[in-house]
């Protein structure tokens, strides 16, 4: 194992001997604050500490087995047991490694998923549709819950805008790396002749703030805009000025939200998405002042990079930031998208590990 990593888990070994003598302390739930923060600290570093004491043991056993090696009789098991002995260590190594990469806080957030229709017209605005009821069903096989927040149709039925709220355990997590340009080649429904046709939409993942403090909005920088919602909704969604649009002044970023029929509600889940879109911009800032000139493998998120490909003619679905090609384009279009989120989150995985040991030469 390399020194930086013995150093690290060292720290950590010290660190939650530390954490269990104050945990056991007498008066620690009187300041539940401080005891949450040592609880979760504990939590955190006890599955670290418990591979760590798994790969000692392992080198222990290795050291035994080594010193078999001059008898004879036991020859044999002592070479059998120093290969298993070094295999594990291996495996716990590299779980070790994983294990001690910086953890994105926001993994466990629910999220805001905004498509919108690009170039291609009608076209363009029936795949967002299927993109979002892709995603739609990829979170019912989660068992996570969907929101529409609001939404823009097209004449046939598509959508030039919809932002939806993702509401379970791990969905920012799964869905992080889809923020992009996803294009489609295939035949419209509105072409008479046959030709394949390429439109594309955007797609945004952002995180919701956990807690409503962590973005901090100053109502005079706000713009408040009440007016008539469109479409279904019946009538009294048509005939009062529910529908909300706040425009938040010093950023531009303008948010509507018109799906509820209470101008409160439509107001309260418009400013979660404003705070949603104000913080991924902050983000993105303090990410372009501190990113090295090694770009990253699965991509920045931008909206203009193109990621992916469906192309229905053949059958195929490219991930372009990793080369993943699937023939499997109607499983992925009904959802099934759980071997591209992995194989995504897999190579940033990856390309993290690669970062962390080109900082530790």
């Amino acid at each position: 194992m390399k020194k930086h990593l013995l150093e690290k888990l060292e720290k950590i070994e010290r660190r939650l001997a530390e954490l269990d003598s104050l945990l056991a302390a007498e008066n620690v739930a009187a300041d539940l604050e401080n005891y949450r923060r040592l609880t979760r600290e504990h939590a955190e570093l006890e599955p670290v500490a418990a591979l760590y004491a798994a790969w000692k043991r392992m080198r222990e056993a290795e050291r035994d087995a080594e010193s078999l090696l001059e008898d004879a009789d036991m020859k044999e098991l002592a070479a059998s047991e120093i290969e298993h002995a070094r295999a594990e260590q291996k495996r716990l190594v590299d779980e070790l490694e994983c294990a001690l990469l910086p953890r994105d806080p926001d993994d466990d957030c629910n999220m805001f998923l905004e498509i919108r229709a690009g170039t291609g017209g009608d076209e363009s605005a029936l795949f967002a549709a299927d993109l979002y009821r892709m995603y739609a069903r990829h979170a019912e096989r989660q068992r996570w819950r969907v929101e529409i927040i609001s939404c823009s149709e097209s004449e046939l039925g598509g959508y030039k805008e919809i932002i939806a709220r993702i509401l379970g355990a791990g969905a920012y997590a799964s869905l992080k790396f889809e923020s992009g340009a996803h294009r489609v080649q295939r035949v419209p429904v509105t072409e008479a002749q046959g030709r394949i046709h390429t439109s594309a939409c955007t797609v945004a993942v952002l995180p919701e703030p956990a807690q409503a403090d962590e973005v901090v909005i100053n109502p005079a920088d706000l713009r408040i805009d009440t007016f008539r919602a469109s479409g279904a909704g019946g009538q009294h969604v048509n005939k009062t000025d529910s529908a909300v649009r706040i425009t938040h002044l010093p950023t531009g970023i303008v948010v509507e939200c018109q799906d509820d029929r209470s101008q409160h509600r439509n107001k309260a889940q418009a400013l979660a998405v404003l705070a949603a879109r104000i913080r991924d911009q902050q983000r993105r800032e303090q990410h372009d002042k501190i990113a090295s000139t090694r770009k990253s493998l699965v991509g920045t998120g931008d909206r203009s990079e193109r990621i992916r490909t469906y192309n229905f003619p053949q059958g195929r679905v490219t991930d372009h930031r990793i080369n993943l090609t699937l023939y499997k384009i109607d499983q992925i279009m009904d959802g099934d998208i759980a071997e591209l989120t992995r194989a995504l989150a897999a190579a940033h995985q990856a390309e993290r590990l690669e970062a962390l040991a080109e900082e530790s030469e």
